[in-house]
């Protein structure tokens, strides 16, 4: 005859509860990391508009001019996180404006991060002066 043991274990009523504080806890934690976490992404768009400067001052050595062509640059945008699945970029970077003397570039966030409904833009220029023109 089988002798039926008793394990030890959490009943679903103690787990639920557990999984109810968790979530309360991570509600109350969020506002205080948002802040943190926009500042984690600005880095992407400070970076990305650093090297297209460095690509544009080196285009501007070879051809004393900027160029407003980012193919011509080499220059690539990655996917970003609105496109599809695979995308990663949360910034569109653009040239808005290039001639003899220099050059201003923008990026521009495609997610509003904290949900105030203003998205974060970066500009840079020919000097590497890099400004945010919109804080998120």
């Amino acid at each position: 005859m089988l002798k039926i043991r008793r394990i030890k274990a959490f009943t679903l009523t103690e787990m639920l509860v557990v999984l109810v504080i968790v979530g309360i806890l991570i509600f109350l934690a969020l506002p205080t990391f948002m802040p943190q976490i926009t500042r984690t992404k600005t880095t992407e768009a400070k970076v990305q508009l650093a090297y297209l400067q460095t690509l544009e001052e080196s285009y501007f050595f070879e051809h004393s001019r900027y160029t407003q062509d980012m193919a011509e640059l080499g220059f690539l945008q990655r996917k970003l996180v609105t496109d599809d699945k695979t995308g990663t970029a949360n910034y569109r970077i653009e040239i808005l404006s290039a001639d003899n003397t220099g050059f201003i570039a923008r990026a521009t966030s495609v997610t509003d991060f904290n949900g105030d409904g203003k998205f974060n833009v970066w500009e840079i220029n020919q000097d590497k002066a890099i400004k945010q023109v919109t804080p998120d």
